[in-house]
C-alpha cells in the first residue's frame, strides 16, 4: 500500500503529514514517537495543501478548530477515545479521568491514557489537550516541551 506524505515547518519543527489520498492518517513531529511504519511512501504536497493551510492558520492563531478528513487506524476503544479528543475546546484541558467517564468507561484511566498516547494524528486530533489530575503535563509522544508550548498557545488565541 502507498502512503502519501509532506512535511512542512512549523513552530514546534518538521511536521510530517501522511494519509492515503482520501484522509490523514498520520501527523508527527520531527523526533515523535509512533512514527508510521511503511514500506512505500510517495511524496504528494497537493493532497495535503488543505491541511497544512489549516495547520499553518492554527499556528498563527487565524484557526481554533481543524476540517480535514481523519482516518487513524486504531481499535473501536481507541477511535472512541481519539473521537472525544476532538471534543477539547480550544484553551480546555482535561484530565485522563475526565476523559476516561467522558468515553463511559471512568475506571479507565489508564487505558484512555494509552489509546491517548497512540493517537496517530498530533494537533489535529488533541491529545496534547489531556493533562494529569494534579494539573501536571505528563506524557507527550513529541515531547513535553512542544506540550506546553501547545497548551501555551491555545490559551493565547
Amino acid at each position: 500500500m502507498t502512503v502519501y506524505y509532506t512535511s512542512m515547518a512549523s513552530p514546534l519543527g518538521e511536521l510530517g503529514i501522511a494519509g492515503d489520498g482520501d484522509a490523514i492518517t498520520h501527523v508527527w513531529m520531527a523526533g515523535q514517537k509512533n512514527i508510521p511504519a511503511v514500506d512505500h511512501w510517495q511524496f504528494n504536497d497537493v493532497i495535503f495543501a488543505n491541511a497544512t493551510q489549516q495547520l499553518t492558520e492554527y499556528f498563527s492563531g487565524k484557526r481554533v478548530a481543524f476540517d480535514l478528513p481523519l482516518k487513524p487506524a486504531g481499535t473501536s476503544f481507541q477511535q472512541r477515545v481519539w473521537r472525544m479528543l476532538q471534543t477539547i475546546p480550544l484553551g480546555d484541558t482535561w484530565s485522563y479521568k475526565a476523559l476516561a467517564t467522558a468515553v463511559g468507561k471512568p475506571a479507565a484511566a489508564r487505558a484512555v491514557g494509552a489509546a491517548n498516547g497512540r493517537n496517530p494524528i498530533a494537533i489535529i486530533v488533541p491529545c496534547h489537550r489531556v493533562i494529569g489530575s494534579n494539573g501536571s503535563t505528563t506524557g507527550y509522544a513529541g515531547g513535553l516541551e512542544r506540550k506546553r508550548w501547545l497548551l501555551n498557545h491555545e490559551q493565547q488565541a
